[in-house]
């Protein structure tokens, strides 16, 4: 949780980027993101410096020796360093960013710098040296108040992930092609409903800024920590520090080998390599793909896919992927083909999908509806009210869980009514949330008990919903429970009118009397 300071510093630095002509959150976000990359570049070469110095082992430093920024002019690596331009002023610290230290950053293709080898096409764009300063100043603060809290017992690696957090969480436009962030609450449900564990291989083939890699993250880290070293976010939900993980090579292969995204749009991925970094993941795998397309050619490798795939939009027919076979282009559909694709049998998924998706009638709607019921276990379907979205969206969602391989016996639908915030542009935080109620029914659902069709969560068997047209709504299932009113018979009631007509006579009669 950050503190009002550093939440009062994030506000003043998005007002510098709007006031200094940077006006679309996307641009400024990917703009902080490289301004936190050569800051976190210095913090880190320091750190492993120090470490090697202790431990008298050999190291050598990024910043060693001379960086030729255009040819014929060189400049020692070591004057890139955050600490060292920090303290130049106005055009001089904008000149050295812009036409040195950018480009330093970008040449570098270090194995340990994923974030570096993101920037092939990144484009510096701070206009005005006054932003640069300010922007730098800010940060520095940032960076200040998350050590002094850190000396009072917060983990450094916690509060500089909230931080990216809450920068993300201005991102208050809908992206190209249907991209939006999906609420991290809403990714904490589904990580829940899925479980990701330790040693399985997670992807999002459309990662945007990585939250449901984040979310897998924090889940398993939280599934190995002592009871006494979990706290509850402000959603409510339990996160951990992995306190239980001991062996060196569980982490490594946690940071290192677990999580796999891609996305089409290299501004998203920049964002989301950033955001899984400064939460402690050292070395993502996120790169730029269409996994839509011909050219991506994974299948049958993940244990788990986590994804918010674009909720509209199309593909081009000659470029959709041999192995994708639904006649459409709607990439929601295609989607979720490829997730069926992607997974092992046996590996779970979470995808959150439009209502059409549910209840589409064309031959793809169908067709992909009967593979999920024959080729899969399609356990759950949450249906998710239409503001979850927005101000992105007021599309109605479904969240679908499934397992590849088996087939389908019963389906287990939740209605969900409300997810903690208010279902109007403003979202803000309200009382009561279906989300808890969710997870618990879950673990706890059993088709023997959970049959009755008026309540929030209830089974209906596979041969019900193939008779449907393999129709997923939960409102082609759910029943409305009418409560019966009794009434009096007709004869009763006349008498009950015409007593009170009596009555209101006489009290006439009396007004009357009174007047004289």
């Amino acid at each position: 949780m950050l503190n009002t300071t550093m939440r009062a510093k994030i506000d003043a630095l998005w007002d510098r980027f709007w006031s200094g002509g940077i006006a679309n959150p996307l641009s400024a976000m990917e703009q902080i993101s490289y301004l936190l990359f050569m800051r976190r570049l210095d913090d880190e070469d320091a750190k492993r410096q120090e470490d090697a110095a202790f431990l008298d082992t050999p190291y050598t430093s990024l910043f060693a020796g001379d960086f030729e920024w255009i040819p014929g002019q060189i400049v020692p690596a070591e004057d890139l360093r955050w600490s060292r331009f920090r303290h130049l002023r106005g055009e001089e610290m904008l000149s050295h960013v812009r036409d040195r230290v950018f480009p330093f950053i970008k040449a570098l293709r270090a194995e340990d710098q994923p974030f570096a080898r993101s920037m092939k096409d990144a484009v510096f764009i701070i206009p005005k040296a006054s932003l640069l300063v300010e922007a730098v100043g800010i940060i520095d603060e940032i960076y200040g108040e998350i050590e002094r809290e850190r000396q009072e017992g917060q983990t450094f690696q916690d509060t500089q992930g909230d931080l990216y957090e809450v920068l993300l969480s201005e991102i208050a436009t809908a992206g190209k092609n249907g991209q939006f962030r999906t609420p991290r609450h809403v990714i904490q449900m589904i990580v829940e409903l899925v479980d990701p564990k330790l040693g399985e291989l997670v992807c999002d083939p459309a990662c945007g800024t990585g939250g449901f890699l984040l979310g897998a993250y924090q889940n398993i880290l939280k599934s190995h920590t002592s009871p006494d070293q979990r706290w509850k976010d402000a959603d409510g939900f339990e996160r951990g520090i992995g306190d239980r993980l001991t062996d060196d090579r569980q982490w490594k292969a946690l940071r290192e080998r677990t999580f796999y995204g891609c996305d089409f749009d290299t501004t998203m991925v920049r964002i989301g390599l950033m955001n899984l970094l400064l939460h402690g993941i050292d070395h993502p795998t996120l790169r730029y793909a269409d996994t839509l397309a011909k050219r991506f050619v994974e299948a049958d490798r993940y244990d788990v896919v986590l994804a918010n795939p674009p909720f509209k939009g199309s593909i081009d027919k000659q470029d959709v992927s041999e192995r994708l076979h639904l006649p459409t282009r709607k990439t929601e559909l295609l989607f979720v083909e490829l997730i069926l694709d992607l997974l092992r049998i046996g590996g779970r998924a979470g995808v959150i999908v439009p209502d059409g998706v549910l209840f589409g009638s064309s031959n793809a709607h169908q067709a992909l509806r009967q593979r999920l019921l024959d080729e899969a276990e399609l356990q759950g379907v949450v249906s998710m009210p239409s503001g979850v979205f927005k101000p992105y969206a007021g599309v109605s969602t479904a969240v679908l869980v499934f397992v590849k391989g088996g087939r389908t016996e019963r389906v287990w639908f939740y209605d969900m009514q409300a997810d903690g915030y208010s279902l109007d542009d403003k979202r803000d935080k309200l009382d009561g949330s279906d989300i808890p109620d969710v997870i618990g029914r879950w673990r706890e659902r059993d088709p023997k008990k959970d049959t009755d069709r008026t309540a929030k969560a209830f089974f209906v068997p596979v041969d019900e919903i193939r008779k449907n047209k393999f129709d997923l709504s939960i409102n082609r299932y759910k029943e409305v429970a009418y409560e019966a009113v009794e009434y009096d018979p007709p004869k009763v009631i006349l008498g009950r009118l015409r007593a009170l007509e009596k009555e209101i006579q006489e009290g006439l009669d009396r007004l009357e009397g009174m007047l004289g």
